[in-house]
């Protein structure tokens, strides 16, 4: 450990209380929003995508509040509805074209609360007031809902609420790195590197579309020192059999294909008069279902594992429970490893023998990919088909290499271990998400030549795209996502505070 290393540990240890001040805060806000009626500016749907705006207000006079920056002009919104916030070291003689590019991404949006549920099943916890009773709380409840808990004398370091972990933590993980950051710039902190930091909108309705905003809106023709060498995703990396603070690597990708069977509808009492939709649409789930148990159609990748598909939502046009309805129309979640191509994928369920049969009997069937139509908090819509493609970042790029060596030098020696094999690792776990984070919108076609990139940024190129170098690391377990009682602990999160704060000089030294 370097005295730059120890500096790091050790004020992410001082701040410690204020990032778990601005974590309870950035999860309590829509409480003040989803009780109260629109026309006294009430919101029930606060914090979540599209609706993040107070979030998202708060943090940005925060960010300038507790010199997460240099200068409030180096933080900002986008017109997609990004909060932006920017740090370098302008003393250290190194043209701003010659810096290596870091990028921090978290997302601040959070799926619904059910703020109701918490309460009924968990007793004291609050979906954003958090924990509010502690010897109310049915914990056999919450150890049988949850991934992963600490044991019970270690409570005291769990911050509960929605976006807890999914992904609040992370993005004041960010804000304090950049303060910490700041404060050693002085001792190499941030020599030779500019960070760039996202907290960015509706990743939970639309993954990655604020990158994909970036990608496409604010890269193109834009001078290296806007060019990311890496990204640092914030979203949780801990697992709950293999242990908290993964360094992760890779993620599939995922699309939405959408079936719209149209038929005739018709009384129940003469089914023969009609042709009924939700039928012939029940046949082409099932057939999707078997030849996806069957692998037919579907690639597997040694590090990211097998495409998958499931059907995943739908909604059926009818007159009434007596009738034979006109139209059922549904989605298949597809999750595409490398190789696979998205296009492909819908063809493969156009071609089910089932939507032949449905066809034939004269029933019309549309496959396509759905746009997403939703409208950012800033009034940005960005109207991208939603596809979003998979990644993996080579065990031996840099960037691996170098968060290891940071994992080596910042957390391990501070991490406090225990019997819970569930729990924080003295050694780093490389490894990849299950579920999709903001590292989808990075992706672009391999032959896209909109964004000058020097080969000296090492993006990865691999299935027909190229995005630069991308990896996880963040306090929370993917297991405890989208749950109620989900929480995270804040020993995980200062120790990704410290993993972040001294990534970005690290990496510029070593590449």
């Amino acid at each position: 450990m370097t005295d730059l290393d120890a500096r790091v540990a050790e004020l992410s240890q001082t701040h410690l209380p204020l990032a778990v001040e601005l974590l309870r805060e950035a999860i309590r806000i829509p409480a003040d929003y989803v009780d109260r009626p629109a026309d006294e500016g009430g919101d029930p749907a606060a914090g979540l995508s599209n609706h993040e705006g107070p979030r998202l207000e708060y943090l940005k006079h925060r960010i300038v509040d507790i010199g997460a920056v240099r200068s409030p002009d180096d933080v900002w919104f986008d017109e997609y509805g990004n909060l932006v916030w920017t740090v370098s070291d302008p003393t250290d003689g190194i043209a701003a074209d010659d810096k290596r590019i870091v990028y921090f991404d978290g997302h601040t949006d959070t799926v619904q609360a059910l703020r109701s549920a918490w309460r009924d099943k968990l007793g004291g916890i609050d979906a954003y007031d958090g924990l509010v009773d502690p010897d109310a709380v049915d914990r056999e409840f919450l150890r049988s809902e949850l991934g992963h808990v600490p044991p019970d004398d270690e409570w005291e370091h769990l911050v509960f609420g929605r976006g807890a972990a999914d992904q609040l933590a992370g993005v004041i993980s960010q804000i304090l790195a950049t303060k910490i950051a700041l404060e050693l710039e002085s001792e190499g902190a941030l020599r030779g590197v500019i960070v760039r930091a996202y907290a960015t909108a509706a990743e939970e309705d639309n993954d990655g579309a604020g990158p994909m905003y970036v990608m496409h809106e604010v890269l193109p023709g834009a001078s290296p020192e806007l060019v990311p060498d890496v990204v640092v995703l914030t979203e949780g990396t801990g697992d709950a059999q293999k242990g908290a603070l993964g360094i992760y690597r890779g993620q599939r990708g995922r699309m939405q294909i959408e079936v719209t069977v149209t038929g005739r509808s018709c009384h129940g009492s003469m089914p023969w008069e009609g042709l009924n939709p939700l039928e012939y649409g029940s046949a082409i789930i099932s057939e999707a279902a078997r030849r996806y148990d069957e692998r037919d159609g579907f690639l597997d990748d040694p590090f990211l594992g097998h495409g998958t598909r499931t059907a995943s939502w739908a909604e059926l046009d009818t007159p009434s429970d007596c009738a034979v309805p006109d139209r059922f129309r549904f989605r298949f979640d597809r999750r595409l490893t490398v190789g696979e191509d998205p296009e492909q994928a819908r063809l493969d369920v156009e071609r089910l023998d089932a939507v032949r049969v449905a066809r034939d009997a004269g029933l019309t069937v549309d496959v396509t990919v759905p746009v997403y139509d939703g409208v950012t908090w800033r009034g940005y819509t960005p109207g991208n088909d939603q596809i979003y493609m998979g990644w993996a970042t080579p065990d031996d790029h840099p960037a691996i290499r170098t968060a290891v060596d940071v994992y080596d030098a910042v957390v391990a020696p501070n991490v406090v271990t225990s019997s819970d094999p569930g729990g924080m690792q003295t050694e780093a776990r490389v490894d990849r998400w299950i579920f999709s984070t903001d590292g989808v919108g990075y992706p672009i076609p391999a032959d896209d030549t909109t964004i000058d990139v020097p080969a000296t940024k090492r993006w990865v190129v691999a299935g027909g795209y190229k995005h630069p170098a991308m990896l996880g690391f963040g306090a929370g377990y993917e297991q405890n996502t989208h749950k109620i009682g989900e929480c995270v602990d804040a020993r995980e999160l200062r120790l990704a505070i410290a993993f972040l704060a001294r990534f970005p000089g690290a990496f510029a030294a070593g590449s």
